[in-house]
């Protein structure tokens, strides 16, 4: 996705010269989100200021949103047909192979010593023994400020960073008002929604190295601490939010129609991305100064370390819950085999449904939405 939108706005609109384009993604690589929506309202940013940067943001998203909704209001309905408990088995088992591929990508790029690999395996194992994933983030950000200290880096500009005013921190005081007349709005409406927008707002906040890491983040809400829903129906909602153009947190709108239907799909959507809309604005301005920072580097070096680790702990659990067979222990093969292999993972997820109504009853049928 970030390849195409540098195609679109460096090759064949020429919006933003290439360098600034790739400042662009060493930032939104930086702050917490879906890199691909940060890069969206990035360019927007850049080419229209605030009002470009919300266009582009849901010009983005709005595709994947329309799609997922229209596949959470299916899912309620076709869910206890029994092709489709055939088609759900296999795709539980396809959700292990995403989330042990995405663990295994992160650490590759991610881990280039034996201190940054132990410090995947301690956030490995507070997780998976039950810490707080939300506290072992901030540990992470803290020891990797001091300890991880990156090489410093020059300004790219030749001329001295300017001075910030109100000007430049407008549109993020903006965003940051529309954030709170929204949960006001929600509190005085319906308490159940303003928890479901704060828990979104919650997981969105943490997660840093892109929208993958907002899976044990949200696993751990939603699943372990609200018991909003069964740890199998949150593994259908991550695989049928890659049949959608959108990145993994579009989850959150699965989540939001399974607890509060379509309003909850609004409000859960919303807020997934609202606070990560609202960083790519704010840290914007300032992002020469920070990225010249050792310690800025140092911390979020160490969160995508913990990442690394967080997901580790998530691909062991799910691996715990998904009944296995032959059939389905084959499918998993297959797709991780097939992703690791950089097959497209709509395309994993296709076959991987069709193998699974085509094996029917031989996949272990799993308990599912009542």
């Amino acid at each position: 996705m970030v390849a195409y939108i540098k195609r679109l706005a460096v090759t064949r609109k020429g919006w933003l010269p290439v360098e600034d384009f790739h400042q662009g993604v060493a930032l939104c690589q930086a702050v917490p989100g879906a890199t691909a929506m940060q890069c969206a309202a990035y360019v927007g940013l850049r080419v229209r200021g605030l009002r470009g940067a919300v266009l582009a943001y849901v010009g983005f998203g709005l595709p994947a949103f329309l799609l997922m909704l229209s596949l959470s209001i299916a899912y309620r309905y076709a869910v206890p047909l029994q092709p489709m408990t055939s088609i759900l088995a296999g795709l539980r088992a396809l959700v292990v192979a995403l989330v042990a591929n995405a663990t295994w990508v992160f650490g590759r790029s991610s881990v280039k010593s034996f201190h940054e690999a132990m410090i995947c395996l301690a956030t490995a194992a507070l997780f998976f023994l039950g810490g707080s994933p939300f506290l072992i983030l901030v540990a992470a950000g803290l020891g990797g400020s001091l300890l991880l200290r990156g090489p410093v880096r020059t300004p790219s500009r030749e001329s001295p960073p300017q001075a910030i005013g109100w000007a430049a921190l407008r549109p993020a005081a903006l965003v940051l008002a529309l954030g709170v007349v929204l949960v006001v709005t929600l509190s005085l409406l319906n308490q159940q929604l303003v928890r479901l927008g704060l828990v979104m707002m919650k997981v969105d906040v943490f997660a840093f190295g892109g929208g993958f890491a907002s899976v044990p983040l949200m696993f751990r809400e939603i699943v372990d601490v609200r018991n909003w829903l069964p740890a199998d129906v949150l593994m259908d909602g991550i695989a049928l939010g890659q049949l959608t153009p959108g990145p993994i947190v579009i989850t959150a709108t699965f989540v939001g129609y399974q607890v509060a239907g379509l309003t909850g799909a609004i409000v859960g959507t919303v807020c997934i991305f609202l606070p990560s809309f609202f960083a790519v604005v704010l840290v914007e301005p300032w992002w020469e100064r920070l990225r010249s920072s050792s310690r800025f580097q140092g911390a979020t070096q160490a969160l995508v370390l913990s990442f690394v680790g967080l997901l580790a702990s998530v691909t062991a659990q799910f691996a715990h819950l998904t009944p296995w067979n032959v059939p389905s222990a084959l499918l998993a093969a297959l797709a991780l085999t097939a992703l690791l292999s950089k097959v497209d993972v709509l395309w994993v997820v296709l076959a991987g449904a069709v193998m699974s109504a085509l094996i029917g009853g031989r996949l272990v049928p799993l308990g599912l939405v009542p």
